[in-house]
């Protein structure tokens, strides 16, 4: 018979080895292995959703996505104020660069004892003067543009779209450099809307459950199920399936929709019941959660679409964990 002395010890031992298997029964839903967030929300991919009834707290952040985080903005010397822009190489405007051009002309006339002005011989000479800038500023953009089409294709980007032979996007006018984000613009959504985010719901969820990788591609974007399949792989490893049924939406609502280039996005806020548990994969033997029991979950998922297609082609794109 075990002493008094010695129970609080073995109660600890018992508590801290439930602890230590709380996280593998927590993690068995769909992507929850993965913690956070992953998947891509175009350029809000790193931007919380708002907050809606259903996850009034601010959503887990992505950690995993394939869309690039904005780069930090490089500092190699003083930061230059608000307001002035810093001026020196491919960066100083084309007015800047000729208004210089000008006051060192005048200035060397002046020196020179030919007036501010006599160094150009008259109103012709100067119209051929600006003509010559103009047409100089013109060239080095040109090749400037060639330089970063030579090597955007030598990175294996290919040239940007629009772009000309020489890797020149008309579009940008001579003050372009980097290229632009899309910009967003606010999406109404339909009424048929709503009820295809309620069917991917559950039919992604079976999906996953099923480990059915042909009808994740037509119900996910290619990233979304890359990562699925990460954590099927690992569930095989752990010799261990999870059967996931009877998914139910409780309660929804829309945290934004946007528009940008040629995709449309939609986040929700999702709160619904699951039959989830983790099967061993050799007898079937149930190793957590409960087959008559649902439980309950809230999760924010992000859908896309082609602009200006119907409902039946929104497709998950990004998962978060609400708080």
């Amino acid at each position: 018979m075990l002493s008094l002395r010695k129970s609080p010890i073995i109660l600890a031992a018992l508590l801290a080895a439930l602890l230590a298997f709380a996280p593998s029964l927590a993690e068995a839903a769909m992507g929850n292995s993965m913690r956070g967030g992953f998947g891509s929300r175009g350029s809000r991919t790193y931007s919380p959703p708002p907050a809606t009834s259903t996850a009034p707290s601010q959503a887990a952040p992505i950690q995993r996505s394939v869309t690039p985080s904005a780069p930090a903005q490089q500092n190699f010397g003083a930061t230059p104020r608000p307001g002035f822009a810093p001026s020196g190489g491919f960066g100083r405007s084309f007015m800047g660069g000729l208004a210089g051009g000008l006051l060192g002309a005048g200035l060397f006339g002046l020196l020179t004892g030919h007036g501010f002005f006599g160094g150009f011989g008259g109103f012709g000479s100067i119209l051929g003067f600006l003509i010559q800038i103009a047409l100089l500023a013109f060239l080095a953009r040109l090749a400037f543009q060639w330089w970063q089409g030579r090597q955007a294709a030598s990175a294996g980007l290919g040239p940007r779209p629009g772009a000309n032979l020489f890797g020149f996007d008309p579009r940008a006018g001579f003050g372009g450099g980097a290229p632009q984000p899309p910009r967003s613009a606010p999406l109404q959504l339909s009424a048929a809307d709503y009820p295809a985010f309620e069917r991917l719901l559950g039919e992604t969820q079976e999906a996953y459950s099923r480990e059915d990788l042909g009808a994740l591609n037509r119900l996910a974007t290619p990233e979304i199920v890359g990562y699925l399949n990460e954590e099927l792989n690992e569930r095989r490893r752990q010799g261990v399936i999870n059967k996931i049924s009877g998914v139910k939406l409780l309660q929804g609502d829309l945290a934004e929709a946007w528009s940008e280039g040629g995709d449309e996005y939609a986040t929700l806020a999702m709160r619904y019941a699951v039959v989830d548990v983790t099967e061993d994969r050799a007898t079937g033997r149930i190793v957590s959660g409960d087959p008559t029991t649902p439980t309950q979950a809230t999760q924010v998922w992000t859908f896309r679409r082609p602009a200006g297609a119907p409902p039946e082609a929104w497709k998950l794109s990004a998962m978060q964990q609400a708080a």
